[in-house]
């Protein structure tokens, strides 16, 4: 991936020269104003009692690779569908290649494209006329048409395959195709909402591939949200997103620096008994984290001889490893992304229903 220099920003992410006062940005204005690609003050987003988005101030750089991480129901699919022009903002501002998502609608719209989660593609027609379909949608002239489409089939290695119906289609090849379709016109910014959601790891890897070839030959920006961890390794930067709200921005490097501990896990037979001896005996905290006994500490590695050592309960097997963007997560949020996926989305709809049956 080549390397960007990314604008000057305060500690707050806003640029340090003037943005646009909001309603500045004309129709006849785009991202070439603004180094910005993307930039939100305040969005947020309501249904009903329930607060999906809350408040959230955003700037994506133009080229980078920006990506949002957090489990299904934190909202981010609804940030992406407020920036895209899917769902109107219940508050704030928000600014696509330098338009205002509200204001300039159609701006925006022409300046995007979008590889939803669920798939769209129509699947009795051929992956040339899915393209075609799209093109005639965007107006684009027809005297590129033919060109462009080989292009971006080729990129995603579906040229071969560009009259074969997309029923015949793997599950993988329809995603690479729904990210060809997206790149047809030519967008300022992409936007993939979990991209590689329901596809084994083989075809996730892939995908990336694809997605970092792209980026480099596109020099468009792209703006994707995910709940694996290892994809968000991938981004320039990433926000992390929890119950609405952003808690840590940065690269994936920073936030792991600034969790700074490694990680230790360990497989016992007696938990409650464990946790209890690590904190009598070191002084720290243990948890049960996954099935498994985890605890922080400085030099892992240098630590390990002194739990086999100096602690009264057997431990079946242990490891160290190096902070991740899951230990960034729990020690914002205090769960694991995983554990916060199983517990989140359900607690959310129980919710929603509730809010929307008092109504």
């Amino acid at each position: 991936m080549k390397e960007k220099t990314l604008p000057a920003v305060d500690s707050a992410n806003n640029l340090i020269s003037r943005d646009p006062e909001p309603g500045e940005v004309s129709e006849t204005q785009g991202a070439s104003e603004t180094q910005w690609a993307v930039r939100t003050s305040n969005l947020s987003k309501a249904y009903g009692e329930i607060i999906a988005v809350n408040a959230i101030d955003l700037g994506v750089a133009a080229g980078e690779t920006f990506g949002f991480l957090g489990p299904n129901g934190a909202g981010k699919s609804t940030t992406i569908k407020m920036l895209c022009t899917l769902v109107r903002p219940t508050d704030g501002q928000a600014y696509v290649a330098g338009y205002n998502v509200t204001k300039n609608r159609d701006a925006v719209r022409r300046n995007i494209g979008l590889v939803f989660q669920e798939p769209t593609l129509d699947s009795y027609l051929s992956a040339e006329q899915n393209l075609k379909f799209h093109a005639d949608l965007y107006g684009m002239k027809r005297s590129i048409v033919a060109s462009r489409i080989r292009e971006v089939l080729e990129m995603v290695g579906l040229w071969e395959r560009r009259e074969s119906k997309v029923s015949t289609f793997s599950g993988g090849m329809k995603r690479r195709l729904e990210i060809a379709r997206g790149l047809l016109h030519s967008p300022k910014v992409l936007f993939l909402d979990e991209p590689t959601v329901g596809l084994d790891p083989q075809t996730r890897s892939s995908i990336w591939s694809y997605i970092n070839n792209l980026h480099e030959t596109e020099e468009i920006t792209i703006f994707m949200t995910t709940h694996y961890m290892d994809e968000a390794e991938y981004c320039d930067r990433i926000a992390i997103m929890d119950k609405g709200q952003i808690v840590a921005l940065g690269s994936p490097a920073e936030l792991k620096g600034a969790v700074g501990k490694d990680r230790i896990t360990m497989e016992v037979n007696e938990v409650q008994r464990t946790i209890e001896s690590i904190d009598k005996t070191f002084g720290i905290r243990a948890e049960l984290r996954e099935g498994v006994v985890s605890i922080n500490v400085e030099d892992g590695a240098r630590f390990v001889p002194r739990l086999f050592n100096e602690l009264d309960v057997p431990i079946r097997s242990i490891s160290v490893s190096r902070p991740s963007l899951d230990d960034v997560f729990l020690s914002y949020t205090g769960t694991t992304i995983r554990e916060a996926e199983s517990a989140g989305p359900a607690d959310f709809v129980k919710t929603m229903l509730a809010a929307q049956a008092r109504r």
